[in-house]
C-alpha cells in the first residue's frame, strides 16, 4: 500500500533520484529553463523551490545546507547572486511549467520548466484590456430585433430573381 507516500519515485531508488534532482537543479539555475518530462519537472519543482526559497536569506548556514544539495559551487553562487536578487519579494512560485506536447518516441508527455522571473516574453507580454463586451443571448434584446429587419429586406431581393 501506498500511504502517506506523496511524491513521485521517479521509477529510480532514492540515489539515483536525489542525483537526478540534483543535477536538473543545478541546470535549471545555470540555464533558467529546461526541457524535461512532465513528471520529473514536477519532481523538480519540489525539490527546487525549497532551495531557491533559502537563497533570500545569503547567511552562511544557508549556502552550506544549498551546497549538501547541489554540490556546484558555480550553481550556488549563481543562485544567491544573481537568483536571489530576482526572487526577492516574490512569496512563492519560482517555477513555472510549461507543457509542449508529447514526446514521439515514447508519447511521454514533455514540458519546459523555467524560473518566473526570468522569461522576459511573459514579463513584457501582458494583455491588454479589451474594451467592455456584454454578453447577449441569442433570443432577445436588440440583437434579435435588428437582425429581423435585415431578413425581412432580403426575403424580397431574394423573390424577384425567380420571378422572372
Amino acid at each position: 500500500m501506498r500511504h502517506n507516500k506523496k511524491f513521485n519515485h521517479l521509477s529510480r531508488k532514492k540515489a539515483h533520484r536525489d542525483a537526478l534532482l540534483a543535477n536538473m537543479t543545478i541546470s535549471l539555475i545555470m540555464h533558467k529553463r529546461i526541457f524535461t518530462t512532465l513528471a520529473k519537472a514536477k519532481a523538480l519543482r519540489m525539490y527546487a523551490e525549497p532551495l531557491i526559497n533559502r537563497a533570500k536569506e545569503d547567511s552562511t548556514p544557508n549556502r552550506r545546507l544549498v551546497f549538501s544539495y547541489l554540490q556546484n559551487k558555480e550553481a550556488v553562487t549563481e543562485l544567491f547572486r544573481e537568483v536571489a536578487q530576482k526572487i526577492a519579494n516574490r512569496p512563492g512560485g519560482y517555477t513555472r511549467i510549461l507543457k509542449t506536447g508529447n514526446r514521439l518516441g515514447d508519447n511521454a508527455m514533455m514540458c519546459f520548466i523555467e524560473l518566473v522571473d526570468y522569461n522576459e516574453n511573459m514579463l513584457n507580454d501582458k494583455p491588454s484590456k479589451k474594451a467592455g463586451r456584454t454578453r447577449r443571448s441569442r433570443r432577445g434584446g436588440k440583437s434579435a430585433a435588428a437582425e429581423t429587419p435585415a431578413a425581412e429586406t432580403a426575403a424580397p431581393a431574394a423573390e424577384a430573381p425567380a420571378a422572372e
